[in-house]
């Protein structure tokens, strides 16, 4: 299932046989992590769409579509398929909240990236000042980071704000990128990308969902920091190569695949090929790294870890079947 150079070229020449582009991505990505679920995903659905209604987040039709297009809570299930049903329902919540303003702060950010800085302030001010919002938005995020501490330590639930944090500013760089007179380089697009993932902030709870806390010398080692660059990267790299149909459409710049489009270019097709051999290398340097890391950890850490592999997998299991992403199905893998 890797892919290697012969196979770009084929693509590139058009040589491949893949009917579509979703075909050409099971084909040629590397994928060692089963498919999981968590028996829970029905209940954490109904508890989404009760707590959107809740905080006014889809009065509006076009987000209730969205939002049905998404399945957050099937993300949530295929991601996190050993948690409990509390720590589902957080992660279902947070994943729905930031396709949410995710979705918003792109609309508001295409017509300047300064017209951003009430919402992403008012962000900020509320996971780190604990200020009273004044928007929907601003008081979902509030509620949401209420049912953090009551899950989390303090430790746990300062990670989870301070993660938080950083896809807020991301969000932020990513208007900034589109406001530019040229599209972003490779590395530049990718140091956004891991920002506006908005992967890493769910890592605490994963560890909030083991019997004990993880030290701060277990939290802080530069093995699991570089873990956790690698699977936030491969997680969101994933989705980029389902996502690129409808992002080229649209005009995105701050995508995998079509920042190798860009650099080389080439056909999307191609593109897709070209970033399945970064994302394949990826997953197995995380690979040799989990081995090598796994028997120093504490439980806590296992299942901290467990949650990275999670979202890598999850990513993948969830974008090939979502509707958000079905113009991959139809978009040809041929130039």
């Amino acid at each position: 299932m890797s892919t290697t150079h012969e196979n770009l070229t084929a693509v590139a020449q058009g040589g491949l046989s893949a009917a579509g582009l979703r075909d050409l991505i099971d084909a040629e990505l590397y994928m060692p992590f089963p498919f999981r679920s968590n028996p829970h995903e029905t209940q954490a659905a109904a508890g989404v769409e009760t707590w959107l209604r809740r905080w006014g987040l889809t009065a509006d039709p076009a987000v209730a579509a969205m939002i049905r297009r998404t399945r957050p809570a099937q993300l949530a299930s295929f991601n996190s398929p050993g948690v409990d049903a509390g720590i589902l329902q957080i992660v279902a919540n947070q994943i729905a909240y930031q396709f949410v303003f995710d979705d918003r702060a792109e609309e508001v950010g295409r017509t300047g990236p300064e017209r951003l800085l009430p919402m992403l302030c008012e962000s900020v001010a509320v996971l780190r000042d604990g200020e009273r919002p004044a928007t929907a938005l601003g008081a979902a995020l509030a509620d949401l980071h209420r049912q953090v501490r009551e899950r989390c330590t303090p430790a746990q639930a300062a990670r989870w704000a301070w993660a938080s944090s950083e896809y807020v500013h991301g969000l932020l760089y990513e208007a900034v990128a589109h406001a530019g007179s040229a599209p972003p380089r490779t590395g530049v697009c990718t140091s956004i990308r891991s920002l506006t993932a908005g992967v890493e902030p769910f890592y605490p709870l994963y560890e909030a969902a083991q019997p004990c806390e993880m030290t701060p010398e277990e939290v802080h080692h530069p093995a699991l920091r570089r873990l956790r660059r690698l699977s936030v990267d491969a997680a969101v790299w994933i989705a980029d190569l389902f996502s690129a149909p409808k992002e080229q459409q649209a005009g995105e710049m701050i995508n995998l695949a079509l920042a190798h489009q860009r650099a080389h270019r080439c056909s999307l097709p191609a593109a897709v090929a070209s970033a399945i051999e970064q994302i394949n290398d990826t997953i197995r340097e995380f690979e040799r790294l989990r081995a090598q890391t796994q028997p120093s950890l504490s439980p806590a850490g296992l299942g901290y870890l467990d949650g990275m592999v999670g979202w890598i997998r999850g990513c993948y299991y969830w974008s090939r079947a979502v509707p958000r992403y079905t113009e991959t199905v139809t978009a040809p893998a041929l130039p």
